[in-house]
């Protein structure tokens, strides 16, 4: 008997729901645990066995896609996503993490049936996915969201003249606000905020050094609607004003 772990943040009425819905014991499985949150499946996934995982999307995409990613750095156990939208982008993301299934409302008996018939006969054939939840300590190189680090930074050099966000970017991204921060901080060696500002001022110098445009107008360019503001971290970043910053390159020309 094959032992399943459900997360969804409405995690006892959608057990009641499961388990009303399928003949689990017949299809070869058993419903052994819930939780409503990816920090209570993590505990419960480091101190149990557990052949494959559902996960509800009803309502925090990002907290669903967060646990993903942090399910695939450890294992390989089998993932089926049910519930939410059927959204291409969503889907998209949760091929990334080899799901085995993403079944979008309504999810139907036969649907959910068939899902888990499928990873039942791949977990008959290789027994060693019944020891799915080894969990092994990773590195550097073994966490693969680089992608979703380059997205960012895409998302920057395209909005750089607007008020940016790390929350605003990773709504767009569907994925946990701080999960996202902790991620870029690790491939990047810096914070996203400290990131933000090196291409604004980066971009502001080049503007100094190579247009004719107004210092006001440049502060508009990388997102900046104060100007004082815009003066005080230029001088912070580089050790002189914008001006002076101007004159220098003028005089070289």
């Amino acid at each position: 008997m094959y032992k399943v772990l459900l997360v969804d943040s409405d995690s006892i009425s959608s057990m009641e729901m499961l388990q009303g819905m399928l003949e689990w014991n017949q299809i070869g499985f058993e419903l052994d645990g819930y939780a409503s949150k990816p920090a209570e499946a993590i505990a419960l996934l480091n101190r149990n066995w557990f052949s494959i995982i559902l996960i509800g999307m009803n309502t925090a995409h990002s907290d669903a896609l967060f646990l993903c990613d942090y399910i695939r750095q450890k294992s390989r156990v089998p993932i089926i996503l049910i519930g939410g939208s059927n959204d291409f982008q969503l889907a998209r993301k949760a091929l990334y993490y080899q799901v085995s299934d993403y079944l979008p409302n309504p999810v139907s008996p036969e649907e959910l049936t068939s899902s888990l018939q499928a990873v039942k006969q791949d977990l008959d054939c290789d027994t060693d996915k019944n020891k799915a939840l080894l969990w092994t300590p990773t590195d550097k190189d073994a966490c693969p969201p680089v992608n979703i680090i380059e997205k960012v930074k895409e998302y920057v050099d395209d909005a750089l003249n607007q008020n940016i966000t790390l929350k605003q970017i990773s709504i767009s991204l569907h994925f946990n606000c701080s999960y996202l921060g902790q991620k870029f901080k690790y491939y990047e060696n810096m914070t996203f905020n400290e990131y933000l500002l090196q291409q604004r001022m980066e971009k502001a110098k080049l503007l100094l050094e190579n247009t004719d445009l107004k210092i006001y107008e440049i502060a508009n360019e990388i997102g900046y609607t104060e100007i004082d503001w815009f003066y005080k971290k230029f001088k912070s970043y580089t050790g002189v004003s914008a001006n002076e910053y101007r004159k220098m390159f003028s005089i070289i020309a």
